[in-house]
């Protein structure tokens, strides 16, 4: 009897305990790059702080109150971002509904039925009615031993596609935040050289004034004047094309905080009431692989499939179930359960599929292809992640140099203005070389307004592609421990 028992105990250990058909799935490693971009940054206005953390609410660096209640709006009541969490909720509850293969499936029925039997046939009963009611209660059960680890690779993928969504929705976390900042600081661009633009046109409208009076004092011919005329008919053909700008970045806004085009206020956030950080974090290329959600999304993926690899080659192996049943059956309800009414039956079946036309081997095959793609677009995911920072750290530099230029160019529009004025003062010049230097001043600033937006822009893209701190919110390092 102790021989018998130790055998079951040996062949239940090992179909509970057998390895999982397919590849066990390891993380590609990470790449071994020193650094992002082909030559060392440079020094500039904007320090770069190596292997520094990213805050969560990274937005806040641009030191805007007003901003940062816009995002909160965005990430409350944008609705990519609620499908992101319904897509999580969905994949999780997937994944939990296919952990429940690992549990023997129970169900009860109660049936009843009313019969009559043929006079010329013999009536299953000894009494010989021809009419009577059969009632049964029966609990089966059902349970397949993962022998091969078929449920247990369907689990793996299951689990691995919740992360993938888990990751998509961090995603669209750090897309909204990005896109509402760039937004406002675009929108607020737009509306400084809206302005500046308007002061343009009064100033190219007053010089056209005074070519007209000195016109007809016949100091000047018909050709200066209708060049005036062209110059102010320039200057205003740019600003519709503002107004619209202005008008559809406010409309993106609002969709981004979830609100109707008709619901946004006119107001807007005030370029200077950003302030560009002077320090931007800088992760460590090792760890980036591990920051960016969608590379993240990418590697969950890759696990999937190589899970999905273990299913197809589980499919082709032998399946074997258990079922056992047992229950009562009575001619009268309050008879069920009665003595002599019991049943019961148990049994096992062992499937081995032997001839499909070569289905399953095909799909193994293209199991092994999708991860195969998978593979790829990971490793293309990866670099494009890197170019992605590259460019946008390049971009930074270039911007600070841009930025460098426009303000020297702006200062000395300014300081060409304000001789111009002390001339003028004394008598020295006439009112048109003023206007003339006042026209290059109000250009020298909207050349340096569109530098001051590339920097902030920029700055939030160099956020974005080092994948927005998103693991330092409290929900994720809750989740973590």
């Amino acid at each position: 009897m102790r021989v018998r028992w130790v055998l079951a105990s040996g062949v239940v250990s090992a179909l509970l305990g057998g390895c999982a058909a397919g590849p066990d799935y390891r993380a590609p490693a990470a790449p071994q790059a020193q650094r992002y971009t082909a030559q060392p940054l440079a020094t500039g206005a904007q320090r770069f702080a190596d292997d520094h953390d990213i805050a969560a609410d990274w937005w806040t660096v641009f030191q805007s109150s007003d901003l940062n209640a816009l995002i909160e709006q965005a990430l409350a009541a944008n609705a990519d971002l609620q499908a992101a969490d319904a897509a999580l909720r969905a994949a999780r509850e997937t994944a939990a509904a296919q952990r429940s293969a690992f549990f023997p499936s129970v169900d009860a029925q109660l049936n009843s039925t009313r019969q009559v039997v043929a006079p010329v046939l013999s009536s299953p009963l000894d009494s010989g009615s021809t009419r009577y009611s059969l009632h049964t209660a029966q609990l089966d059960i059902s349970y397949s031993p993962d022998v091969f680890g078929l449920n247990r690779r369907q689990v793996e993928a299951a689990e691995a596609e919740a992360q993938v969504q888990r990751f998509q929705r961090e995603a669209a976390h750090l897309t909204i935040a990005t896109n509402v900042t760039v937004t406002v600081i675009q929108l607020a661009a737009t509306k400084a050289q809206v302005d500046a633009t308007h002061a343009l046109i009064d100033l190219s409208t007053r010089q056209l004034e005074l070519f007209r009076r000195q016109q007809q004092l016949g100091q000047l011919g018909s050709a200066d004047v209708t060049a005036q005329e062209a110059a102010l008919a320039q200057v205003q053909a740019t600003l519709p094309a503002l107004e619209k700008q202005a008008a559809q970045q406010r409309n993106q806004l609002a969709v981004l905080l979830g609100r109707l085009p008709s619901e946004m206020p006119e107001r807007a956030i005030a370029l200077d009431a950003l302030q560009l950080p002077s320090q931007l974090p800088l992760s460590l290329p090792s760890r980036l692989v591990a920051q960016r959600p969608d590379l993240r999304a990418a590697e969950a993926q890759l696990h999937a499939a190589s899970a999905q690899v273990g299913v197809a080659i589980a499919n082709r192996l032998p399946n074997l179930t258990l079922t056992a049943s047992a229950g009562s059956s009575a001619l009268q309800l309050s008879g069920l359960f009665g003595s002599g009414t019991g049943f019961w039956g148990a049994g096992a079946t062992l499937l081995q599929p032997v001839f499909d036309g070569g289905a399953l081997a095909h799909r193994q095959r293209a199991a092994q292809a999708a991860y195969e793609q998978a593979a790829a677009q990971y490793r293309g995911a990866v670099l494009s992640a890197f170019q992605n920072v590259a460019d946008t750290l390049e971009a930074i530099q270039a911007d600070g140099r841009a930025h460098d230029a426009a303000l020297v160019s702006e200062r000395a529009a300014q300081r060409s203005l304000e001789i111009a004025r002390r001339q003028q003062a004394v008598g020295s010049v006439g009112a048109l070389p003023v206007l003339n230097a006042e026209q290059a001043y109000r250009q020298a600033v909207l050349t340096r307004i569109q530098a001051d937006a590339s920097r902030l822009s920029d700055s939030v893209a160099l956020f974005q592609a080092l994948g927005g701190g998103w693991w330092n919110r409290a929900d994720q390092v809750s989740q973590s421990r």
